[in-house]
């Protein structure tokens, strides 16, 4: 009879921690802090996942927004903003041709002496057009030529060791800059498009 009532406490007692757990607002799983219950030790990151994610960041904090400015005054010509800096044209090198997934002593690629040229290719501004959230704007395309002198080598360690030096590799790689341009009376909130 004993081990009866036992039985039945346990099994109360597994049906309602879970229960209270999966609340969220239970004492010893959440708190207002956040969950009360952790390891005792730091859990360690490794260098390649904190590096992936202070890159991604990097890139969508400067590369990857499209800004919204004022309208083209009339009588101005329509600039485009800045040309790609000398990061962004590495980063976009990396991407298209990476140089990663080297194993040391094995098989080693490098990049050194690296020259780049930038140059505008195209500089124009699309017609009005209504985009959602955003009102009347017009679209302002900035096209560049990047291209990128370096010399490459390449160490292979095994089976029989080897350097092959490139000193000529040469790399063409087109960015685009756009950004939008308001339209019409921006301090109002009646907008007429020309």
């Amino acid at each position: 009879m004993m081990q009866l009532q036992m039985l039945k406490r346990v099994l109360l007692l597994g049906t309602l921690v879970p229960m209270f757990a999966a609340m969220g607002c239970s004492f010893p799983f959440n708190t207002q802090f956040g969950p009360a219950i952790r390891a005792p030790f730091p859990t360690p990151v490794s260098p390649y996942f904190q590096k992936r994610h202070e890159d991604k960041f990097w890139i969508d904090e400067r590369y990857a927004r499209v800004p919204i400015l004022g309208p083209i005054t009339s009588g101005t010509p329509a600039v485009a903003l800045d040309p790609p800096s000398e990061d962004e044209v590495m980063r976009a090198l990396e991407k298209a041709k990476p140089v990663g997934g080297n194993v040391p002593l094995l098989y080693e690629k490098q990049r050194n002496n690296v020259k780049m040229t930038i140059e505008p290719i195209a500089d124009y501004v699309d017609p009005v057009r209504v985009i959602p959230l955003i009102g009347p704007v017009q679209l302002h395309h900035a096209h560049y030529k990047c291209t990128i002198y370096y010399s490459e080598t390449t160490n292979n360690g095994w089976p029989l060791p080897y350097q092959v030096t490139d000193e000529d590799s040469r790399e063409v790689i087109y960015i685009d800059h756009n950004h939008f341009h308001m339209v019409g009376n921006v301090d109002s909130d009646e907008v007429t498009i020309p």
